[in-house]
């Protein structure tokens, strides 16, 4: 496995798992078959943290997306370099300060590991490219 390769499978488990503690909070606040029924616009609110969770995991399915493919596109040609490596770990690192500064409702900073996030994607483009 390459490094890319192993940063792209911590970053899907890492996304895979995000639903977990916003789903307990629903249990918690309304009860396991108020969790398991269909959604409804009588269902009592998350909690606050717990709905900026559930927007942090949409944001990084949605980024995942454009992640998967570039690293899987460099493996398929075979490329990989120190900025390739590095891209894809500063990619997860900001995913994962990503959730939290958003789940703590920290917007600017959020803004920022967003912005990192997306640098390193545009570094993996760019690495396709042969251009870094």
């Amino acid at each position: 496995m390459t490094r890319e390769l192993f940063w792209l499978t911590l970053t899907v488990i890492f996304t895979g798992l995000l639903w977990v503690p916003y789903v307990l909070n629903r249990c918690q606040v309304r009860g396991l078959g108020g969790a398991m029924a269909n959604p409804s616009r009588n269902d009592k609110p998350l909690a606050e943290w717990a709905n900026r969770l559930l927007f942090a995991h949409d944001n990084a399915v949605e980024n995942l997306v454009v992640f998967a493919p570039l690293v899987l596109i460099l493996n398929a040609i075979d490329y990989s370099s120190k900025w390739t490596v590095l891209a894809c770990a500063v990619y997860f690192w900001s995913r994962v300060a990503h959730l939290i500064v958003y789940t703590l409702g920290v917007p600017v900073l959020r803004t920022l590991a967003f912005l990192i996030g997306f640098a390193a994607q545009a570094m993996l483009a760019l690495a396709i490219f042969k251009i870094l």
